[in-house]
């Protein structure tokens, strides 16, 4: 039996007293009524921007999400939240201000969420940082909530040749090594984005929409629905309705984010072949949560769960094509029946992960995208976890579709992603080399910054497993290649990587998990002993985010405070 609304109110209820009449007044002015006051106020935490194609048609989704918690009783009230596109500030130094946005994001919903007393809310997010971000507030300010994801983008064509973002970037190597003219160049960026969405590629904004989906946050199915289909207009409006049904039965997030339901959403980035940032995402989301979630756990989950799907950057199909056979769901369905996931985790539909799956579709027969069991692409999860005296704390490396196991050679180092990407451009850069970039850590960046423009580069002149490519910054997940980023501790607060100097041999082996460099313990402390940090940034947000956040091995989180 349905609840009276009056008995959901969970904070707004705070406008019962007469002395709130003021604040009421406050509501009436925007539409609120004696009726409404008796009603559950659930916030539409939207997205939206004109700023990048991830978020541009998130309001239209806000306005169904609103709809549909009206329809089922409640007062729907839409507040927006900040974006910022990854694909347009990358290789530049707005980058830096990526990942500090995902903290903005929790922020500012955590903020009005509590400021205005919200019973329950949605949060709709399109692009990469926007998912983490709306789940970390999710978790936070734990009132009921639902997480919906604006959905991917179509591929775009060219002379029969399917395209996406990182066909433009791989592009520009090409076009330096002479391969493509200007205007197969200009070509390819014109038809690359045909429209709204997030990057169609299994790259972060689509990873984390399926680790939300295996985490049980977000409603079956909504992470591969794209963004311009009939089905993501369906499942945006069915979550206003799903919250309302939460408040119903009083499921609060931290009830579904357990665990185990984090140990399914790592199952499932494996098998997709998932985006590194998912591992820095999924860290602080389980942080927030209060989830006892570390890299190792990405070990052991990582060295069991096999990749299963051909999806770019690695592979050839896009996150439509999933779709199109069936999506996230029916891969999970799959890992579920043999024995990958735990079926007893309950999601935002009220049923156990085991019940929504018994109502999933099979993948399509026929299907060429998800390989079978038997058959992977890898007998082990794509994203490696990396230890040794380069990296203490861990490292981070995606490996599907990478033929070399080992790669030895000579440090080319470098302090920041320009002066590297000039070297490289300039034919610098040689077979054999290990391209080191630091200093572009959480701290030292500030921001962290993603690498997909250099080591795109590095694809298109044929040079993707023929260099290795080394950070402590992020890399797109778009990125592929022999790279490996996150490495911890950071230069700026003095990790070994900060000791390396060039022509010292490094050494990466992802079958052994190790990342070494061929230095002494002795000289790596004399080296320790004549080094100084560089000036931390102290100038407004990546000031701040400099200043507090933690190291990237536990997720880069901005509140991590020691007692």
């Amino acid at each position: 039996m349905s609840k009276d609304p009056k008995d959901l109110r969970i904070k707004s209820n705070v406008f019962d007293d007469p002395k709130r009449a003021p604040n009421r007044a406050m509501l009436r002015a925007v539409g609120i009524t004696d009726e409404d006051f008796k009603k559950p106020m659930i916030g539409i935490a939207s997205t939206w921007s004109e700023v990048t194609p991830c978020n541009i048609h998130l309001h239209d989704l806000a306005l169904k999400a609103k709809k549909g918690a009206q329809d089922a009783g409640g007062v729907p009230l839409i507040f927006n939240t900040i974006t910022v596109s990854d694909g347009i500030s990358m290789g530049t130094a707005g980058m830096r201000y990526s990942l500090p946005s995902r903290d903005v994001i929790a922020d500012s919903i955590e903020t009005v969420v509590g400021a205005e007393n919200l019973d329950a809310y949605v949060a709709i997010g399109g692009c990469d940082k926007n998912i983490p971000g709306c789940m970390i507030s999710i978790a936070r300010t734990d009132v009921p909530a639902v997480f919906v994801y604006g959905g991917t983008i179509a591929p775009g064509y060219r002379n029969g040749e399917k395209l996406d973002i990182v066909s433009v970037f791989e592009g520009v190597g090409k076009h330096n090594n002479g391969d493509i003219s200007d205007k197969e160049l200009h070509g390819i960026e014109c038809n690359a984005c045909p429209g709204a969405g997030s990057c169609g590629g299994m790259y972060t904004a689509n990873t984390m929409a399926s680790a939300v989906e295996a985490l049980g946050m977000s409603l079956p199915g909504s992470s591969s629905h794209p963004a311009e289909s009939k089905d993501k207009h369906e499942d945006t409006q069915k979550a206003g309705e799903a919250v309302y049904k939460l408040l119903e039965q009083g499921i609060y997030p931290k009830d579904i984010m357990t665990k185990e339901a984090f140990e399914n959403a790592v199952t499932v980035v494996m098998a997709l072949g998932g985006s590194t940032n998912a591992v820095l995402h999924l860290l602080a989301m389980a942080h927030a949560a209060e989830v006892d979630l570390s890299i190792d756990d990405f070990d052991r989950i990582q060295r069991k769960v096999p990749h299963l799907a051909d999806l770019k950057p690695s592979g050839k199909y896009v996150m439509e094509d999933l779709y199109n056979v069936g999506g996230v769901q029916a891969v999970m369905k799959l890992l579920y029946e043999n024995g990958y996931l735990h079926g007893d985790c309950l999601t935002v539909t009220g049923k156990t992960l085991a019940e929504n799956l018994a109502d999933a579709n099979d993948l399509k027969e026929g299907q060429e995208i998800i390989l079978p069991l038997d058959k992977p692409y890898r007998k082990t999860g794509p994203l490696v976890i990396l230890k040794g005296n380069l990296a203490p704390r861990g490292a981070v490396a995606k490996v599907s579709g990478v033929k070399v196991k080992r790669h030895t050679g000579p440090a080319r180092v470098f302090e920041n992603e320009a002066e590297a990407t000039k070297a490289v451009m300039d034919n610098q850069i040689n077979e054999g080399d290990v391209l080191v970039i630091r200093n572009v850590g959480p701290k030292g960046g500030p921001g962290m910054p993603e690498m997909l423009s250099i080591s795109a580069i590095l694809v298109g002149k044929g040079m993707g497993e023929k260099v290795a490519l080394l950070t402590d910054g992020r890399f797109s997940g778009g990125t592929h290649g022999l790279v490996v980023g996150h490495i911890a501790p950071e230069a700026q607060v003095g990790g070994p990587i900060a000791y390396l100097q060039e022509g010292d041999q490094v050494m990466i082996d992802s079958d052994l998990q190790e990342i070494t460099m061929y230095v002494s313990d002795e000289e790596i402390e004399k080296r320790k002993q004549s080094w100084t940090a560089p000036p931390l940034y102290k100038k407004g947000i990546l000031g701040k985010y400099a200043h507090t956040v933690s190291c990237s091995s536990k997720g880069a989180v901005t509140d991590d405070f020691q007692d």
